[in-house]
Order: C-alpha cells, then sequence, then structure tokens
C-alpha cells in the first residue's frame, strides 16, 4: 500500500478543504473548538451541509446514494474535517444502520430508509445496550413478543446517545427464550413516536446530557420492521459492530487534538520555559505521536481490506483499542498541563484569585472526562482483546 497521496488524493484534499473553507459556518467551528456541547440544531444543519454536497454518507457505494470514495478519500475526509473543527458526523444512521439495510435490509427498507438517512430527515440512535448486557451484550432481556402482524415490545435500553434528538432507534430485541441467547435475537426498526416509549436523561460525569435511557412499555411495533429474518439478529448486530468499531478510532480527531496539545505545550511555561521543552513531557509527547502514526498506517490497511472483502473485519477491535487509548492519552496530557485552568467553565476560583482559561482551552477537563467512556462502550477494550484473541489468534 502506497502511502504518498497521488497527485489525484491531493487535488481531492484541496477539494475537501475549499470546501469546509466556503461552507462551514463559523458558529459550528466555533462550539467545535471551544468543546461545547453539540445540539441536535447544530448537528442537523452540519448534515443538511453534507447532504446537499453529496458527502454525508461518507462510507456508502454511489449505487445507494453515497460519493463512493476509495479509503484513502475518506482518510483524507476525516482527517480534514477535524483539522477545520467540523463536527463528527453523527454515525447511528449513517455508518451502522445504513450499511445493514444495504446488506440485509429489503427492497421496501432500502427504498424508504436510506434516502431518509441521506436527506438528514431521520436522526436514528442505537438500542444495544442494556442495565443488564452491555460487553455481554447476547444477554439482552429486551423483548419481542408476536402478536399477528405487530411485535409487542417490553424492555429498556440504556446508553442511547444522542437519543433526545432523533426520531427512530434501532433495537436488538429477544424474539425466542430458548436454547443458546444469540440465536434468540431479532434487529427491529421503531419509531420513537410509537405509544409506549419513554426517554430518560443520563448525566455524565463531566454534567454533559449526551446519553440517555429508553423504556418501552406494550410497544407495538410492525413485522415488517424486522430486518433479516427473526431470531437472525445476531449476525447483523456483529456486522454492525465491526462498523461502529472503525468509526470510535477517531484518526481525524486525535490527529487534531494532537496539534492542539503541542500549541498548548508552546504556550505554556514551566520554570521560565516552553513546557513542551521538558523532558518528561516532550516523551509523553512523542510516544503518543509515534502510535498515532502508526494507527494511521493500521487503519489505511484496514479500509483497504474492508473495501476488498465488503465488510470490517474483526481486526477493527485493534483500532477500537488503540484508538480510545491514544485519544484518552492526548487528552490525559492536555488537562495535566494547563492545570486547574482545564476547567469546565470559563473561569473559577484558586487559592482566592480569579483563574480566567484560555477560550479554547477552558473545556479540557470535561473533554478528559467524557473521553473515559470511549474504552467501555462500542464493547469494552476487554472484551475488543477477547476477540482478537479467539479470531485471529485462534486461542
Amino acid at each position: 500500500m502506497d502511502l504518498t497521496y497521488s497527485d489525484a488524493e491531493l487535488a481531492f484534499q484541496q477539494e475537501v478543504r475549499d470546501f469546509f473553507e466556503a461552507n462551514l459556518p463559523m458558529h459550528i467551528s466555533d462550539a467545535v473548538r471551544s468543546g461545547a456541547e453539540m445540539t441536535g440544531e447544530l448537528y442537523q444543519e452540519y448534515h443538511r451541509i453534507l447532504s446537499a454536497k453529496g458527502w454525508l454518507a461518507t462510507t456508502w457505494p454511489k449505487e445507494y446514494g453515497g460519493p463512493g470514495w476509495t479509503p484513502v478519500e475518506r482518510h483524507i475526509f476525516d482527517v480534514e474535517s477535524s483539522r477545520y473543527n467540523a463536527p463528527r458526523i453523527v454515525p447511528f444512521g449513517l455508518a451502522m444502520l445504513g450499511p445493514v439495510i444495504q446488506k440485509f435490509g429489503n427492497d421496501r427498507q432500502k427504498a424508504e430508509v436510506l434516502p431518509r438517512i441521506l436527506s438528514a430527515e431521520d436522526w436514528w440512535c442505537q438500542g444495544y445496550s442494556e442495565p443488564g448486557a452491555g460487553s455481554d451484550l447476547a444477554s439482552l432481556k429486551t423483548r419481542a413478543d408476536r402478536d399477528g402482524d405487530h411485535y409487542v415490545v417490553n424492555g429498556q435500553k440504556t446508553w442511547t446517545t444522542l437519543g433526545q434528538y432523533a426520531n427512530k432507534i434501532f433495537c436488538l430485541v429477544r424474539t425466542k427464550f430458548d436454547g443458546k441467547p444469540q440465536e434468540g435475537i431479532s434487529f427491529l426498526l421503531i419509531d420513537l413516536d410509537t405509544p409506549g416509549i419513554e426517554m430518560r436523561p443520563i448525566r455524565l460525569i463531566e454534567g454533559g446530557h449526551e446519553v440517555n435511557e429508553v423504556f418501552f412499555t406494550d410497544v407495538r411495533v410492525p413485522v415488517e420492521n424486522l430486518v433479516g429474518e427473526e431470531n437472525l439478529g445476531w449476525t447483523i448486530a456483529k456486522f454492525l459492530l465491526t462498523h461502529e468499531r472503525t468509526g470510535i478510532a477517531g484518526v481525524g480527531i486525535s490527529m487534531q487534538a494532537l496539534e492542539e496539545l503541542k500549541a498548548l505545550g508552546r504556550s505554556v511555561k514551566r520554570n521560565g520555559k516552553p513546557l513542551i521543552e521538558d523532558p518528561l513531557f516532550a516523551a509523553r509527547v512523542a510516544r503518543v505521536e509515534i502510535d498515532l502514526e502508526a494507527m494511521k498506517i493500521t487503519n489505511l490497511r484496514m479500509l483497504f481490506q474492508a473495501q476488498k472483502q465488503g465488510h470490517p473485519g474483526p481486526e477493527t477491535s485493534i483500532l477500537k483499542i488503540k484508538g480510545t487509548q491514544i485519544n484518552q492519552e492526548i487528552r490525559d496530557l492536555a488537562r495535566r498541563a494547563l492545570g486547574p485552568v482545564a476547567a469546565p467553565f470559563p473561569g473559577h476560583v484558586t487559592d482566592g484569585n480569579l483563574v480566567l482559561s484560555p477560550p479554547d482551552s477552558q473545556n479540557n477537563a470535561a473533554r478528559y472526562f467524557n473521553n473515559r467512556k470511549t474504552s467501555i462502550f462500542g464493547g469494552s477494550n476487554e472484551i475488543q482483546r477477547n476477540i482478537l484473541t479467539k479470531t485471529m489468534l485462534e486461542l
């Protein structure tokens, strides 16, 4: 694999840069740069900008309305969008459900679901985890009992990211109650306006409202909303999770965060010298930069492999583990560099004095605490190591 951009790829890189220069509103990039909590309106505004350009579904083939980009082009877009402080593309409909419908959905589902994702008319959220079924997802208990041409759904989902903005949810539900747990799971599409659904906010450690818990009480879902075959949803679940874990790697986000960390190291002084000249701090920055460069190469290699075989493989667990570790280390170093001014608010009192944080750094502590979750969601890093041990090392 040639890691040097071709002339065509360099031209595409410039096209992406020109697009963000001309089309990314300052109020959106400012919100991302400052670490402010993004609203549903800002996400939707950004999605519609990308949709108008035809760049919203970055991983979709042209036949379904995507740009049909190569792995390198997707990598370039990821890096440049982060460099311009664009928000992440909310992945649940675009990077998770979209590929599932394309592979497992019937013709009606493809015709109805995919265009509404592309137009940003539907916002999907994910109904996988439960209070007693997170990394051990096969133990889920939310049930769907068949009643004529409907399923009746009862149960609870948790850690539903950005569910407060969604109008749809895709859910794993239990439709068979004997035999191996994995053999009784089905994949349902549910309208959140259906009677019997209640969503409650969960406040995270830094105070943000990013996740929710969802309760289902006698919720009637048309049988036609079943994706694939009944009781064979575990195959779909695994397919979706490989796409999710690739996205969690966050190569572009980490590259931008590293540049911000270096700038911080040059501006913060310790003993009269820039912090970046401190041997211990410089060594930690160098180590995380080496790890990030290695992950960039691994990410590209796996994107090419996924394009060849039609879907990501279990190797995405490597990206999930290393990607979350690298991002957490960068956020930790930024928090340590700022010390007490890494507060999640513009100013606070320290030793009786008001300390004002730099505008672009005031939320570093909040970012640090928020990113602690990334080594758990999408399947904990411990589970990812088990997957690698079984599937790749065959132990």
